[in-house]
């Protein structure tokens, strides 16, 4: 049982605005599952997930779905109870997020590439009570991971795993296993208390290196995230979706993702990796009619299709692609060479999404990152002051909505920075509010790092790093590159007689069990660079001026 209650560390809307958002039609006071089980009852056989050879229907997805939230109750996990999951994108993922949800049992959403250093901090701040991972994957070993946090954390008593499950561990597919037919594990969990402004799930914050914050969603806030994304994005019964992104990110869990697929009825396709030939082939077999993607995986995309023109998409109607800014250049390329309407989205697990309209003429989708999608969603552009910027300049985006969070888990001091005194939600993001409504985002004016879609603390690479005796002063930047969005740079000043070299550093991170991050090594060593640390054509692809390196060598 864990040792608090989520509600002590919620920041709850304000009465009135709940007032507002439930008047409006928002907030339908029902679970989030709700009328997912309620298309199960009226479509059984319909598929809704699919998962390589796996083909589950609604009426399955849901019985399995209560199952597994039936066994958990009857192996001691409670209501509020929080359990950190890291799975890839399996079937499994699916029905453990919707079976916790109708038990009232909080996922963690954690990333696969998360290791110690973020998942032993995700378990404390949470207090959650278990650990759901994966055997192994990629060849690194999840499970072990989990018995050395369960050993380093009070509160993490069971380690559920999918695959090889060992003695002291609980076997998931087990728990997803179907009911016997004469076990009603449905009425079970339809009799517990669950309130709708419950905290339904926790999204994540900040970052693979940093330490993440906690955004608690509702069943009431994230039910409507999904609902009102499904509008924009025009998601029904002949939605066929690709999860290939990993699932537990906002962008494909609800924006409007695999939930908001179920909730049009619509079919779910899971998959683990966007590799091009994997995905193209999963897209033509699968009928795959949207898929969401991040600007280098739609880059990917754009040359593998180019280059061998498979004649694979016939069936893909739309990318969306968030994350990070896709370049106009590149979102020019979508529609002509992938032959799919392009989406853009912009929008972040805290809760404002934008996107542009998929009838929106062709210079609002490819030169800007939409509107916002709620007539609830309020949005002000402010300079350094605070003070409002006119139409068409520049300015930090402040955000308030039904959907937006009033502030992160147990985190007084990070709301004290990422909130106005009024409530409003500081993005941190610079943009341009254009006169016809749409965004254009223009950049960031926090200390973060947005390595494809992944936002990397700049502070927490250079806290780590100076764990190596050798290094003296450090700076962790953001460098532009062409596939990634943005990419990790370290420029480091070494202490005298030292030298290091970039797997070093690498192996610093690993041994710190952060997530895997690639840095880019510039090493200052005073009077004695090297050639070899140093390419002015290097940096000057990546738009960093060489001119002052040039006159310390």
């Amino acid at each position: 049982m864990a040792s608090t209650t989520t509600t002590e560390g919620v920041v709850p809307w304000p009465t009135d605005l709940a007032a507002q958002y439930r008047e409006a039609g928002y907030w339908k006071d029902e679970l989030l599952t709700a009328p997912i089980w309620r298309m199960a009852a009226r479509r059984p056989d319909d598929i809704a997930l699919v998962d390589g050879e796996t083909r589950i229907g609604y009426a399955e997805m849901c019985r399995r779905a209560d199952a597994l939230g039936a066994r958990l109750r009857e192996l001691g996990f409670e209501t509020d109870d929080r359990v950190v999951v890291q799975l890839p994108n399996t079937w499994e993922f699916v029905i453990f997020t919707l079976g916790c949800l109708r038990a009232g049992i909080i996922p963690v959403m954690a990333l696969p590439a998360h290791r110690r250093h973020e998942l032993e901090y995700l378990a404390e701040h949470s207090e959650a009570v278990a650990m759901v991972v994966p055997d192994i994957l990629r060849d690194f070993d999840h499970q072990a991971l989990a018995k050395a946090i369960r050993d380093a954390v009070p509160s993490v008593r069971d380690i559920i795993v999918l695959g090889d499950a060992h003695a002291d561990a609980i076997d998931l597919r087990g728990l997803c296993a179907l009911p016997a037919d004469h076990e009603d594990p449905a009425a079970t969990l339809d009799a517990l208390p669950i309130s709708p402004d419950a905290v339904a799930l926790f999204l994540l914050s900040g970052g693979t290196t940093g330490l993440p914050k906690l955004i608690p969603r509702s069943h009431n806030d994230y039910r409507y995230n999904a609902e009102v994304a499904n509008e924009a994005a025009r998601f029904d019964d002949s939605t066929n979706y690709l999860v290939t992104l990993p699932a537990s990110h906002n962008f494909p869990l609800a924006c409007p993702g695999l939930l908001g697929t179920f909730l049009a009825g619509g079919t779910v396709v899971m998959l683990q990796s966007p590799e091009p030939s994997r995905a193209f082939a999963t897209i033509e077999a699968q009928r795959v009619t949207h898929v969401a993607a991040v600007p280098a995986v739609v880059q990917r995309w754009i040359d593998y299709e180019e280059a061998e023109r498979t004649g694979q998409l016939a069936t893909l109607r739309v990318v969306q692609v968030g994350g990070s800014r896709l370049v106009d250049e590149l979102a020019a390329r979508v529609k002509p060479v992938l032959g799919a309407t392009l989406q853009q989205v912009f929008g972040m697990a805290e809760g404002l999404l934008n996107m542009t309209r998929l009838d929106d003429p062709e210079p609002i989708v490819i030169g800007t990152q939409g509107r916002p999608v709620s007539p609830g969603d309020m949005v002000r552009i402010v300079d350094e002051d605070g003070d409002p910027v006119p139409l068409g300049g520049r300015g930090v985006l402040h955000t308030q909505g039904p959907y937006t969070l009033r502030g992160y888990y147990k985190a007084a001091d990070h709301n004290k920075r990422s909130f106005a005194p009024d409530g409003w939600y500081i993005t941190g993001d610079i943009v341009e509010l254009r006169e016809d409504g749409n965004l254009v985002v223009q950049g960031r004016d926090k200390d973060l790092i947005n390595r494809a879609g992944e936002k990397i603390s700049g502070e927490e690479v250079e806290n780590l790093l100076y764990r190596h005796p050798g290094i003296e002063m450090n700076a962790a930047v953001a460098i532009p590159d062409p596939a990634l969005g943005e990419r990790v740079c370290v420029y480091a000043t070494l202490r005298e007689g030292v030298q290091i070299e970039l797997d070093d550093l690498r192996r610093l991170m690993r041994d710190a069990g952060v997530a895997g991050s690639i840095v880019t090594l510039l090493c200052d060593r005073g009077a004695r660079y090297r050639e070899t640390l140093y390419d002015p054509a290097w940096l000057a692809a990546r738009g960093i001026d060489p001119s002052p390196w040039k006159s310390k060598l």
